[in-house]
């Protein structure tokens, strides 16, 4: 095998499939990534049995052939290459890497007992990049990661008749995002659940490629799914479990709320938070025109700390204790300059505060808002 390529494209390749590769496998071989070169394109692949990476690009290929080199060794040279063009040729177990006057031998993997990539199923929906990657970042720190519970550490796809809903909790936090998208004749009612970490991963990858296909595939011995833009492709097994049906719990309508700056509660949380020694929740007392925040440390002789900020209640003042990581990630999913924090009813007891409702909130004068929704317990034994 032997070929040429543009550095930047060849790094931009080997790092997105490296991303993928398992820091650490019981298989060595899994650890390699899969290079093929074929009439003018040269495809580099990883592939561990549960998640795939493949990305195709343009070289100038002077004879074909497939090897297999360590993936995070051949990631580590090719980012460091200099700025020239990269050939890469083959002599017996050897893969030489040239670059200027930058030459590097590596040894070479057995390609024959390397598993065999999954094929991409049919498309199910078509959604767009951007929208899609930024559905993920919202969404998914609501995911658990106690991997005993496997189906926590997921994020549920749905597929309705025109758009693409993202779900997921941790059972202390809720988390929901719709997307309006292009679907497959037949597709509506198909549901995934796939690993938070792999999305996280699609996101980093696929947010400029302009529009991402969705595929889901059900059938025969392994439940995947896929997402493909342009020369990029992802592939990964279904989560195994039943993911609880979480919708039910976002109202429609809550009619006490508070109109908060998104940027100045997320500050505020910080300082305050300072004083905590234990991950235990903040006092937030919503006002009239203001909310006020206090935090202690376990032991108080050692820390407290209040605040105050600017705010616009509709209903009754509230008090409600908040753990502020989860506030905070919550927070971090809007994208407008104000929130809206909604108070709900606890359906068991209507003297205890249920969970607070975290939305979008375009200024202080309208309503305007994006489809996310982050639904977050309160702490119902405070300090």
């Amino acid at each position: 095998m032997k070929f040429q390529v543009n550095k930047d494209v060849l790094h931009d390749a080997v790092a997105f499939a490296a991303r993928l590769v398992p820091a650490k496998s019981p298989l060595p071989i899994l650890n390699g990534i899969l290079i093929e070169a074929d009439a003018n394109a040269v495809r580099v692949s990883v592939f561990d049995y549960e998640v795939s990476a493949r990305a195709e690009i343009v070289a100038k290929v002077e004879t074909s052939g497939s090897i297999l080199v360590s993936g995070r060794l051949l990631n580590d040279i090719v980012s460091k290459l200099p700025n020239a063009p990269v050939e890469i040729s083959t002599d017996g177990s050897k893969v030489l890497v040239s670059c200027g006057s930058s030459k590097f031998n590596l040894m070479t993997m057995d390609v024959a007992n390397y598993p065999t990539l999954p094929e991409i199923p049919e498309i199910t929906a078509t959604v767009p990049a951007e929208n899609f990657t930024t559905a993920i970042n919202q969404v998914s720190v609501a995911s658990g990661k106690d991997e005993a519970l496997a189906w926590l550490t997921g994020v549920l796809i749905e597929i309705e008749k025109d758009r693409v809903s993202m779900l997921a909790t941790d059972r202390y936090r809720l988390a929901m995002v719709e997307l309006k998208g292009n679907v497959t004749a037949g597709a509506e009612g198909t549901v995934a659940l796939v690993k938070a970490r792999t999305l996280q991963e699609v996101a980093k990858n696929f947010g400029n490629q302009g529009e991402i296909t969705i595929s889901i595939s059900k059938s025969g011995d392994r439940e995947m799914i896929a997402f493909k833009a342009n020369n990029r492709a992802v592939t990964s097994n279904l989560v195994k479990g039943t993911f609880p049906d979480i919708k039910p719990f976002f109202p429609k309508e809550v009619d006490h709320f508070s109109i908060i700056s998104k940027q100045e509660l997320i500050e505020s949380t910080r300082r305050v938070g300072v004083v905590l020694d234990t991950p235990v929740a903040i006092k937030y007392e919503f006002n009239e025109d203001e909310v006020v925040l206090e935090a202690a440390a376990a032991d108080a002789a050692l820390g407290q700390a209040s605040e105050s900020i600017p705010a616009e209640l509709t209903g009754a003042a509230t008090v409600s204790h908040l753990k502020p990581q989860f506030l905070i990630e919550g927070l971090s999913g809007v994208h407008t300059e104000f929130v809206r924090i909604a108070f709900t009813k606890n359906p068991n007891d209507p003297n205890r505060l249920g969970p607070v409702l975290i939305t979008g909130h375009g200024s202080k004068e309208t309503s305007d808002k994006d489809s996310y929704r982050y639904l977050l317990q309160p702490n119902m034994q405070p300090r």
